[in-house]
């Protein structure tokens, strides 16, 4: 669920932050399309009826009437600057009068667009010649109109708006538009948190179910080994046992020429004797619990020793489990141990659990004749497939490395819970 919701997080800011780019993109567009059209109606209502030709000549008289239009606009802070061009970049009029008949390389304007008259509108810091007196001034709107003069010639009025109009629009519409956007994409993905909630309880209890069945599989199943080894123990070797002192009598009293064959069979009969009782002891060894952990791994070698096998048992201390993780460390190594013995012909044996900061780890490794792990568990290997549905049952996981001729390590994982406890 920490997940599901973290990547419904991830999903909201990338959603929400285009939105918020194209709200600002649409703010400054409406600001601009503002300033152009209060520009069309400054030079329609304000700027040609008294653009008289004396005025376009510099006549005192007729440049104040003009001054007198324009000044309500510049004392209100509306527009910071005004010029008029002609086509060929001159400066016919401006509110800064020492910029008056003075010729700049022509600005940077869309002259199809002017010409037309419908103008242009842009969003940028001055640096050009022309600006020297706005270079300090920031982020200014400018705003160029195309219009004709009462002598028919076509000249450019252009005006400078203080640039914060712009950043005022945007928040203004980013601050009433944004949170009815966030709240929808937060109501949506509120929707999506019931129905995932609901799918992870499913998860969970399916998982738990599927846990508890297998662990009283493996339960029944050892309870069925241990059944096995008892009726083993107590009726199959006793018999066998009490056969062999039987034939060890007749033996003594037997013709000389029948001792001999007697003598074969008991050999036989007392070799499949201790066959039995390595297999008895394999399949059930009760004391390894009250043993402890580290003493029972030890038991588990034993039997490779006895065979010749250089053992190796290495337990951190301080390793703190309960009996049922114990239990699994133990069956999982019983297992291990047991192939080893089985199947890999190996002439030494390392087995190390250590506690690392996430969880504890059984390793067993043998230098034995190995298999490939790509072709899955070779014929027989029937305890490969136990000892992944007993650390599948405690929540552990299971990693198996080989090869042909290098050996087999058998590794198993108990990760710590989450809430930092150990059982």
């Amino acid at each position: 669920m920490g997940r599901f919701l973290l990547v419904e997080l991830l999903l909201l800011l990338i959603v929400a932050v285009p939105i918020a780019f194209w709200i600002r993109v649409v703010a400054e567009k409406h600001a601009l399309d503002n300033a152009l059209l209060i520009t069309h109606r400054l030079v329609e209502y304000a700027v040609e009826p008294v653009l008289t030709d004396e005025a376009l000549a510099g006549a005192r008289a007729s440049t104040e009437q003009l001054d007198a239009q324009i000044e309500p606009w510049l004392e209100d802070g509306t527009i910071r600057r005004i010029k008029i061009w002609e086509p060929d970049g001159t400066v016919l009029y401006s509110d800064e009068e020492t910029l008056i008949g003075k010729k700049f390389p022509l600005p940077d304007w869309d002259r199809e667009e002017v010409q037309r008259g419908t103008g242009s509108a842009t969003l940028e810091n001055q640096r050009g010649l022309e600006n020297m007196f706005e270079a300090h001034a920031g982020e200014l709107i400018e705003v160029y109109v195309g219009f004709v003069s009462p002598m028919g010639e076509p000249l450019v009025f252009e005006a400078y708006y203080d640039g914060t109009v712009v950043r005022d629009e945007q928040r203004s519409v980013l601050m009433s538009m944004g949170p009815l956007f966030l709240a929808a994409l937060a109501l949506f993905q509120l929707a999506q948190v019931a129905p995932a909630v609901r799918l992870a309880r499913r998860i969970q209890s399916y998982q738990t179910a599927r846990a508890q069945q297998l662990q009283r599989t493996l339960d029944a199943a050892e309870h069925e080994r241990m059944r096995v080894a008892r009726d083993l123990h107590d009726d199959v070797i006793q018999d066998l046992a009490g056969l062999s002192f039987v034939m060890e009598a007749q033996e003594r009293h037997a013709q000389p020429d029948q001792r001999a064959r007697l003598a074969q069979a008991r050999s036989i009969l007392q070799n499949s004797l201790r066959s039995m009782r390595k297999i008895t002891s394999s399949l059930y060894t009760p004391d390894l619990l009250e043993l402890g952990l580290a003493a029972g791994l030890e038991r588990l070698t034993d039997s490779l020793s006895a065979r010749g096998v250089a053992t190796t048992v290495r337990v951190d201390p301080g390793i703190s489990l309960c009996p049922e993780q114990e239990g699994m460390f133990l069956r999982v190594a019983r297992e291990a141990l047991a192939n080893t013995a089985k199947h890999a012909d190996a002439s030494s044996v390392d087995v190390k659990l250590k506690q690392g900061p996430s969880g504890v780890i059984l390793s067993i490794s043998d230098d034995g004749e190995g298999f490939d792990t790509s072709t899955g568990s070779p014929d027989g290997h029937l305890g490969l497939r136990i000892m992944h549905d007993i650390t599948s049952a405690a929540e552990a996981t299971l990693a198996i490395s080989s090869r042909p001729g290098g050996g087999t390590t058998v590794v198993a994982y108990l990760p710590f819970p989450r809430d930092g406890s150990r059982r």
